[in-house]
């Protein structure tokens, strides 16, 4: 690097000298800028992935006492399968995935919440307990927007079912870039 100086004259004889800056402020102001950039970036994307998806829903009434108590647990039967692909979309379209399920067991079956496994995805659940022999879907909406190549997304379901309180639904999609 070449050193930085400054030219200076001298008011009372009119030369011109020059004085060696000691540091170069500029090109520390740049790195600092870029690092401060990237850092912040990366926090975004990772609050983007992390941010409360369930916010406005309200679990079913009694959905924790229902996951603890063995007594009212129930069966699930996935109606459809619990993966879906859903080839290609174009990115900034927003694609509504649905699941149907119907309660197998002889209790009510609650969903307690729907997580999805990322910021992008925003899941809706069935707010009243199912009856025995009803059926309920569970919907998601995935925005495509910044999300350009394979996605694969899951939606983690935590409900009062016999073997496992979770259930995981699966979907991918690849999203194409604009065309402008």
């Amino acid at each position: 690097m070449k050193p930085v100086s400054i030219l200076v004259k001298n008011p009372r004889t009119f030369e011109n000298y020059s004085i060696p800056c000691p540091s170069n402020r500029l090109g520390l102001q740049k790195k600092f800028m870029r690092l401060f950039s990237i850092a912040l970036l990366i926090i975004c994307l990772f609050a983007s992935c992390n941010m409360n998806n369930g916010a406005g829903a309200q679990p079913p009434q009694g959905a924790e006492k229902a996951l603890k108590d063995s007594a009212n647990f129930t069966s699930i039967q996935w109606l459809d399968s619990t993966f879906k692909d859903f080839g290609k979309i174009s990115e900034g379209q927003k694609l509504e995935v649905s699941f149907a399920f119907k309660n197998t067991g002889n209790k009510p079956l609650i969903i307690a919440k729907v997580q999805p496994s990322c910021g992008c995805t925003i899941a809706e659940q069935p707010n009243e307990p199912v009856a025995p022999g009803a059926t309920g879907t569970i919907r998601a909406s995935f925005n495509s927007e910044g999300r350009v190549g394979p996605n694969h997304k899951t939606l983690f379901v935590f409900a009062n079912t016999k073997n496992s309180q979770e259930q995981q639904l699966q979907f991918v999609v690849e999203v194409e870039k604009k065309k402008w």
